[in-house]
């Protein structure tokens, strides 16, 4: 079986390859808005929801870690991945957090506009449900249709896009540590919970494993945000994936804020730990998935 560095590498650039195929298969004659997807969906992340979604797939088919994915878990992971850069390419817009650089290169807005950028974010929205609506991702209509609904819940106004709302109103009054929690679990947390959720369901898992994957993704969830908060904090841009320092100047909620660095830290380890638990019945199958989570609070492998 390959190890965690290996199979995190293998998962993203086989997600890659989906990505591209359902890109150059989308058809439409606004050739800049298709450029403009291209830019915001590879723009040199390390497709961690992919990797969750494909990880808690292969827990469900009990596959080991060097098994070929199967193109439903794939699509699924595309699917997640386009949402996911849609929200980056909303998010750095001026009228949101205003950030001109994302991991190293311009925001997609600074290259092709704000109009375009608005555009593609809207396009690679739309193509995350569509993927997913595609008989290709599931030959049975009602896991495809939990696939959708997962994804719209993740990223609507009870998910995503509300906690988004909540953060831009966490600069004009102070949220407190629940306030904050909430916020960040609908923000940040309700697109990595769907990502193994999605993940459990296209693989087949069991009531008793979406449980357990559902309590994992939970607290992975929480401990990501922190991680992000104590990253900003301490000026690393480049674990950050975004410029450092910006919700701090912003007076933006942040858990080092309100807990202090070191009891923030703690906490997210206390996070990942719990995460962990949860998977500790699977041991060997939720390997990859327990690692993945201390990946994601320090983002070295």
């Amino acid at each position: 079986m390959a190890g965690f560095k290996e199979q995190l590498q293998h998962d993203a650039a086989a997600c890659d390859a989906v990505l591209r195929q359902l890109i150059a298969e989308t058809k439409g004659p606004a050739n800049r808005l298709l450029k403009a997807m291209q830019y915001a969906v590879f723009n040199g992340g390390k497709r961690m929801r992919a990797a969750l979604v494909l990880g808690a797939s292969r827990m469900a088919r009990g596959d080991d870690g060097d098994a070929v994915a199967s193109k439903g878990a794939l699509r699924a992971a595309a699917a997640i991945e386009c949402l996911h850069a849609y929200s980056l390419v909303h998010d750095d817009l001026p009228a949101m957090d205003d950030a001109d650089m994302r991991r190293g290169k311009p925001s997609c807005h600074k290259v092709f506009g704000d109009a375009t950028a608005i555009l593609a974010g809207d396009a690679l929205q739309t193509m995350a449900f569509e993927i997913l609506a595609g008989a290709a991702t599931h030959n049975d209509a009602a896991i495809r249709i939990r696939l959708v609904a997962q994804l719209a819940g993740a990223s609507g106004l009870a998910g995503m896009a509300g906690g988004q709302m909540l953060d831009l109103e966490a600069e004009t009054r102070p949220f407190n540590l629940a306030e904050t929690s909430e916020m960040q679990m609908m923000k940040t947390g309700a697109l990595i919970s769907c990502a193994v959720i999605s993940g459990g369901i296209v693989g087949g898992a069991d009531d008793q494993l979406l449980a357990a994957q559902a309590a994992y993704a939970k607290h992975l969830g929480l401990a990501f945000q922190i991680a992000d908060d104590l990253l900003d904090y301490d000026g690393d841009s480049a674990l950050l994936g975004k410029p450092a320092g910006q919700d701090a100047a912003r007076g933006k909620a942040g858990f080092v804020a309100l807990m202090g660095g070191d009891a923030a830290a703690v906490e997210a380890k206390r996070l990942i730990d719990e995460a962990n638990d949860a998977l500790a019945p699977w041991q060997g199958a939720g390997e990859y998935m327990q690692e993945l989570a201390i990946f994601a609070i320090t983002r070295k492998t």
